[in-house]
């Protein structure tokens, strides 16, 4: 392409995604954020992984109709064959370990449409997932900036630097409640051994995890859902203390023109419409919200025990249960059916997708009971609500510390095993739920102070989207330096390649 043609034609960036919904909803609504900044973007993934976008970035384009911005793509390649199922494209869809080895294979195997997308359209810049590791030498081949993108706080990437720095664990107590130092951070962290992972026990989870790091640090920077107000202790220790290159561009759920749809393969839910009806009859504050996301799976035992704990807390509720649970015959206590709709009135259960932003900004809601995975954690921030924290994996238990212990706008339930969402755990007395829930949506001066740290947070999360605040203007820095960089690569007519910033 001529060099006058290239400087007046928007930023193209591909978005790379990894398959899973927690993954692939905060790309696509960034592509959406991009995109109302003039960027065009191309989301590069699988079949069945685009029908989870396709209604958010069939809306975000029907929203830019007839504006300057330009529309979203969604490039669709074959998921490759490896021996799954027909449809078994995402990590949702996991249900052994022998598939979760096929699983990656395949995601190993996507490189090389990866590769002929950055041969084919050279775009300026590619927003990678950090689990395709891979990707940043494959874009540096191309002489295409990658930029990573691991979907999680700043804190927790902290916290994975240092544990992986230091291996911690290494000289820790054998001890399952051990309490583990991660050295090197602003504040004090500590976790119990039993919610670290376990390098000895989980060798390629380790190996994994180095190779993600290794590659990031690699790469021309890193993009956060996240925004500065939030965690800005870690925001300097990312950025100085370690010396990474990143832009804070979230909440990227508030560029979103899907709240009612988004992340759902169909329309709508078809409890969605009689759910919100349902908070519509509620007073402000009086409805607590119970959900874990797409990859949790809860055992019968502890189905039982949260729905005691729901009943004993005397609080009205919004329950997301996953579709392929199981039946309620096995898990539901006596007289439990008698407390949510259509027999009664003080709980609503949703079997399979929820529209999660719309039920969280509603005014019935007081308290989110959350796995804290970080889509979800940031959603509840940005609706200011506050949180009781039950993390079972990945950075759950890191997430748990900020939203706790720095951000202070949570309780914690106490969950003390790290295991996958296919493995067994401890089972929390109901009980212990409805204390918690108590403590976060009672009348305490303590209740009363997570509250108010919680409105005020979801205020300054929404005031760093808006013109002026300090995530529009990241994104600003970002586009500027990637229009900038487009400049200064090339050579009297053409574009060249080049590696440098890699």
């Amino acid at each position: 392409m001529a060099v006058k043609d290239e400087q007046h034609s928007p930023l193209h960036i591909l978005l790379f995604p990894f398959l899973a919904p927690g993954h692939l909803i905060p790309i696509a609504d960034m592509a959406a954020l991009f995109a109302s900044r003039g960027v065009r973007c191309t989301i590069l993934t699988t079949p069945v992984n685009a029908a989870i976008i396709r209604s958010a970035v069939d809306r975000a384009n029907d929203a830019f109709r007839g504006s300057d911005c330009p529309a979203i793509d969604i490039s669709v390649v074959p998921f490759p064959d490896v021996g799954l199922p027909p449809g078994v494209e995402n990590g949702n869809a996991l249900t052994s370990p022998a598939d979760r080895l096929k699983f990656f294979q395949a995601v190993a195997e996507l490189r090389e449409p990866f590769d002929r997308f950055l041969a084919d359209n050279h775009p300026d810049a590619v927003v990678s997932d950090s689990f395709f590791h891979w990707s940043t030498d494959a874009a540096a081949e191309h002489g295409v900036p990658r930029l990573g993108f691991l979907g999680s706080s700043m804190f927790a990437g902290s916290c994975n630097e240092s544990t992986l720095r230091n291996n911690p664990l290494e000289t820790a107590a054998d001890d399952p409640d051990a309490l583990v130092s991660l050295p090197g951070l602003p504040h004090r962290v500590e976790l119990r051994r039993s919610q670290m992972m376990d390098p000895k026990k989980r060798p390629d989870h380790w190996a994994l995890l180095e190779s993600v790091n290794a590659a990031d640090q690699k790469s021309f920077g890193e993009v956060f859902n996240s925004f500065h107000e939030l965690e800005p202790d870690y925001v300097e220790h990312y950025q100085t203390t370690l010396g990474r290159r990143t832009w804070l561009v979230g909440p990227v759920a508030l560029a979103s023109k899907d709240m009612a749809g988004r992340g759902s393969t169909s329309a709508r839910s078809p409890d969605a419409d009689s759910c919100l009806r349902w908070l519509d009859t509620k007073q402000p504050g009086s409805v607590v919200y119970v959900s874990f996301g797409t990859l949790i799976r809860f055992s019968p035992a502890e189905l039982h025990e949260l729905a005691r704990g729901l009943d004993l807390s005397g609080k009205n509720f919004v329950w997301v249960l996953g579709r392929a649970g199981p039946d309620s015959s096995e898990w539901m206590p006596q007289g439990f059916a008698d407390l949510i709709t259509p027999r009664g009135d003080r709980g609503f259960i949703i079997r399979g997708w929820a529209p999660q932003m719309l039920i969280l900004t509603h005014r019935a809601l007081g308290g989110f009971v959350t796995h804290c995975g970080w889509n979800s954690t940031l959603e509840s921030v940005s609706a200011g609500v506050p949180m009781v924290t039950w993390p079972r994996f990945a950075d759950q238990f890191q997430n748990e510390k900020l939203i706790v212990e720095v951000l202070k706008v949570g309780v914690s339930i106490g969950a003390k095993d790290y295991g996958s969402g296919i493995e067994n755990h401890d089972v929390i007395r109901g009980e212990v739920i409805a204390e918690s829930i108590g403590k976060l949506m009672g009348s305490s001066e303590e209740s009363d102070a997570i509250q108010r740290k919680a409105k005020d947070l979801g205020a300054e999360a929404r005031s760093a989207v808006e013109n002026g605040g300090s995530s529009y203007n990241d994104v600003g820095r970002l586009m500027d330096e990637l229009m900038a960089r487009r400049s200064s690569v090339k050579v009297g007519e053409d574009i060249i390649p080049t590696n440098d910033g890699l």
